[in-house]
């Protein structure tokens, strides 16, 4: 996992050397304060996910450690569910074919000879 290098106050606090030929430093500072603010709100946002997370995770601790008499709903909260898979053309037609097969019997079988 990536670690973060800076906090809002290292951005903040952060000077640069100045040359003949540099950047408006005004514009510099209307950006890294752009900057600031979201990385403030990610910091914020990731802080909120991590306690959800910890909370969440100590529910689930919780449900597993009841009896299934007590909770009837969490068995299915960790009931798997089928994967949904993509089919491809040739698939759809194999279906198909093996459908219409049954639809129409003899018929079908006639017909393609």
């Amino acid at each position: 996992m990536a670690s973060i290098i800076f906090t809002a106050k290292d951005i903040f606090d952060q000077d640069f050397k100045r040359e003949v030929r540099g950047y408006s430093k005004d514009e510099v500072n209307e950006f890294l304060d752009d900057v600031i603010k979201d990385y403030e709100t990610y910091a914020a946002l990731v802080k909120e996910l991590r306690e959800e997370n910890t909370r969440l995770r100590e529910e689930i601790a919780k449900k597993s450690q009841a009896t299934p008499q007590e909770t009837p709903i969490a068995s299915t909260a960790t009931q798997e569910f089928p994967q949904v898979t993509t089919a491809t053309n040739f698939d759809i037609l194999k279906r198909l074919n093996r459908l219409e097969k049954e639809v129409f019997g003899k018929q079908i079988v006639d017909r393609d000879f």
